[in-house]
């Protein structure tokens, strides 16, 4: 895939986010915050003290978000592999373009799913918790060594657990990665979706619960998710025939032809 098919899935990263909000902004907020110093007296100057404090946190929530997209790459490149090896053994027509289906509906799903105005990605997340579930005897006493967060390296350890949790997001991008056919390009499918989460869990890590209640009003799901839905629909449109311009590449997941 080249950098114009990444656009899309790094603008459905970024757009999407907004449901990182709810389900990683917990565990980013009190990870930053047991990275940050001790408060000191007050003092005349606050902001500049406000920006100290910021400042000490982000090489955790870096580190964090580093160990959280490195999950994400691998995932995406097993399910790149593993669809690639499916489609050079198989020999029915159109699975490729099976595969663009799918990752565009999964898109229309994304974008209900972050409006609320449809929660069929949740069935999936929910078989998904069931797995997590029964990886907690590993998974549990792991992640509880690891808090408090407050070294960079315990953070990105705790980052690359938490890239595994059930998300119907992340579920999304990885049908896309699926359609790339490969490991290298599904895990550089996977690098996008994670760059463009990074904007929001950076700033969730920094400012906290105000940026978590600001994300999770009624009018900001409803615009992030209806450019989700859009990416979806193009995409069904032109896997469809229905629009065919190549600068559709910068909009859209479509096949190669």
């Amino acid at each position: 895939m080249n950098a114009a098919q990444l656009l899309p899935v790094f603008v459905v990263g970024l757009a999407g986010s907004i449901h990182c909000a709810g389900m990683c902004g917990g565990i980013v907020t009190a990870m930053s915050t047991a990275a940050r110093p001790r408060p000191e007296p007050p003092r005349a100057v606050i902001p500049i003290a406000a920006a100290r404090t910021q400042a000490s946190a982000l090489p955790h929530v870096l580190a964090y978000n580093a160990g959280r997209i490195s999950s994400y790459m691998m995932a995406g490149a097993l399910a790149g592999g593993l669809a690639g090896g499916a489609r050079n053994m198989a020999t029915v027509a159109g699975v490729q373009i099976g595969f663009y289906w799918l990752a565009n509906l999964m898109l229309v799903a994304l974008g209900l799913y972050l409006m609320n105005a449809w929660r069929g990605l949740a069935v999936l997340e929910q078989g998904g918790r069931v797995l997590w579930q029964r990886a907690q005897p590993v998974i549990g006493p792991a992640m509880k060594n690891l808090m408090p967060a407050d070294t960079a390296p315990k953070s990105f350890a705790l980052g690359a657990l938490w890239g595994w949790l059930p998300c119907g997001m992340v579920y999304s991008a990885l049908t896309t990665a699926m359609l790339s056919s490969s490991a290298a390009s599904g895990a550089a499918v996977m690098l996008a979706f994670g760059l463009g989460t990074l904007p929001m869990l950076t700033s969730l890590g920094l400012l906290g619960a105000r940026m978590q209640q600001a994300m999770q009003r009624r009018s900001v799901r409803i615009v992030c998710g209806l450019l989700v839905l859009a990416f979806g629909v193009i995409g069904l449109a032109r896997a469809a025939g229905g629009v065919t311009p190549e600068w559709m590449d910068m909009l859209c997941l479509t096949p190669n032809h």
